[in-house]
């Protein structure tokens, strides 16, 4: 069984492949099909494109020689190029692709069964003010595959068998343990020369099959968003005041959107979420929030009102769960200035009432009677730290709808849920051995100091076009 799969960037990984963009900007300005690959191949190995690849020059070094090697080669052959003949923009044109799906999917099946994963890419240091297209590349392969191996970077390019060999050696595998997916035949007889074996694709079904065979992994099958490795992904922290730091990951590049996760979780919560809209083209930062995780816990209740809470947070695109849902709605209320967009996963955006103190209002209805548990100091942090284990495993299954209360009637041992891995159920508690549960659970606490901050508070009238409120549980236990 084969320990690694290796993917070209161009045709396989995403596409069209960079001859099609050349065959097509040949055609849209009126050049000889084929005139861009013969500039390369009569100009050999130093031609700008090579140089480029290797990461001898940057973009906006390479267009001018580059268009100077075009202008050369069509007055050897008795031509002019076109008035709108444009390196510039054709180099911004290879960065529009789009990626394979199927390709994407079977990396994130190869990796959950341990199978590594890596990208090969002729790729060049993009310096231009279209840089864009090849940001968003990096940005996708980087959370999709083990390796990235930018040619740029190793001074070497496909199909040259060193880049082979480099790859190898990070992911310290022989050649023989590694596939090699190309639609290139040139490659494919390079990678073979090493001993790997290699699949040139023609067809997508039919290099999926292939890939299933030679790992004996059904990697069209079994399919799962890609998630976010905490050991893989960019950490920070912010000082939001003096001895409070909170912890974030932070993904992807474009306009800012703010991830905020609610009881008990941590950003990882977010980990199915944050490369998806990454790669739609937006910075991700999910916050630990304050309490919990890598982030300061205060163990004072009055640190984890609302007021306290909003005071270090920039403006940005808020997307909140749970207490984290009812951050943003206050956010978007009391601090419009600052934000950009809201959305809300299970709590609802509920007005306050100035005539209605929200003690009252739990005590009037039992599903909540756990929040009263939680007033007391101590006594629900006891319950929850004494067995993480059983507490997270209890808090991804469904509850019977005649329970109330905190795990009344729970089974000491409970099954572990399908929709929580044995490594998502490890990093949890991991996360709260180190936070433990006063912090979160302070969050509750704060009920009436918020309800009276926010009677006092002018509300702004931002703009709604529509409202979405998605509860996927009949009764929500604990959260």
């Amino acid at each position: 069984m084969k320990k690694a799969v290796l993917f070209s960037l161009w045709g396989v990984v995403v596409t069209p492949h960079v001859a099609q963009t050349f065959q097509k900007f040949e055609e849209t300005t009126g050049i000889s099909r084929g005139f861009i690959k013969n500039v390369i191949a009569k100009l050999g190995s130093e031609n700008a494109l090579y140089l480029l690849e290797k990461g001898k020059v940057s973009l906006t070094q390479m267009i001018p020689e580059f268009e100077a090697e075009c202008q050369k080669i069509a007055a050897d052959q008795g031509l002019s190029l076109p008035a709108q003949f444009s390196a510039q923009k054709l180099f911004s044109d290879i960065g529009q692709v789009e990626f394979n799906k199927p390709f994407l999917d079977a990396a994130a099946v190869l990796r959950r069964h341990g199978i590594s994963t890596c990208v090969l890419a002729n790729i060049w240091v993009d310096d231009t003010d279209q840089r864009d297209g090849v940001a968003r590349i990096l940005s996708v392969l980087e959370s999709h595959f083990n390796l990235v191996v930018r040619s740029c970077y190793a001074g070497v390019r496909i199909p040259e068998p060193d880049i082979f060999t480099s790859a190898l050696e990070k992911l310290a595998l022989k050649p023989q343990e590694a596939v090699w997916l190309d639609v290139d035949e040139e490659s494919i007889k390079a990678a073979e020369g090493l001993g790997m074996t290699a699949v040139q694709v023609k067809d997508i079904t039919e290099a999926l099959k292939e890939i299933n065979k030679l790992t004996e992994i059904e990697v069209t099958g079994d399919l799962q968003p890609p998630s976010c490795d905490p050991e893989n992904v960019s950490h920070g922290y912010v000082n939001i005041k003096p001895g409070v730091r909170i912890h974030y990951v932070d993904l992807g590049d474009g306009p800012p959107v703010l991830l905020c996760h609610g009881f008990p979780e941590s950003w990882f919560s977010w980990r199915y979420q944050i490369p998806a809209l990454a790669n739609a083209g937006f910075r991700v930062l999910a916050l630990d929030m304050k309490g919990y995780g890598d982030s300061t816990a205060p163990p004072e209740i009055e640190e984890y009102s609302q007021e306290q809470i909003m005071l270090g947070i920039p403006q940005v695109i808020l997307v909140g769960h749970d207490w984290g849902g009812a951050l943003v709605w206050n956010m978007a209320q009391f601090h419009p200035e600052r934000v950009r967009a809201v959305a809300s996963l299970n709590t609802p955006l509920f007005p306050v009432d100035p005539k209605t103190n929200p003690k009252e209002k739990l005590k009037a209805i039992p599903i909540f009677d756990y929040q009263i548990y939680f007033q007391n100091p101590g006594v629900a942090e006891a319950e929850l730290e004494k067995n993480l284990e059983r507490t997270f495993k209890l808090m991804f299954i469904a509850s019977n709808e005649t329970v109330r209360g905190l795990f009344v009637g729970s089974p000491e041992d409970p099954p572990r849920s399908a929709i929580l891995s044995e490594s998502a159920l490890q990093y949890y508690i991991q996360q709260f051995t180190k936070s433990g549960f006063r912090g979160p659970l302070n969050w509750y606490r704060n009920g009436e100091k918020n309800w009276h901050w926010m009677c006092s508070r002018p509300r702004g009238k931002a703009s709604v076009l529509t409202a979405q409120f998605l509860k996927t549980v009949k009764t929500d236990l604990i959260s």
